[in-house]
């Protein structure tokens, strides 16, 4: 999972990607460290907010672009 890198070039806390989910910082931590399961919808949120792809977080890909978005998601 990029999702630390991801979260660091943004100069972000954990707290503050935490809030942007309405987590618990400590929820936030374990799907960084990989002690938890990111459930779909998190990493939905997750990849529009960082402008890159599902794909790309959990590392099947090393394009940080993202696809094209469906109308209307």
């Amino acid at each position: 999972m990029r999702l630390k890198d991801l979260r660091e070039d943004k100069d972000l806390f954990q707290k503050d990607v935490a809030a942007y989910l309405n987590i618990a910082e400590r929820t936030y931590s374990g799907y960084e460290t990989g002690s938890r399961n990111v459930p779909n919808e998190i990493l939905i949120k997750l990849a529009k907010f960082y402008n890159t792809s599902i794909d790309y977080i959990v590392g099947l890909t090393n394009s940080k672009e993202p696809y094209p978005r469906v109308k209307n998601k």
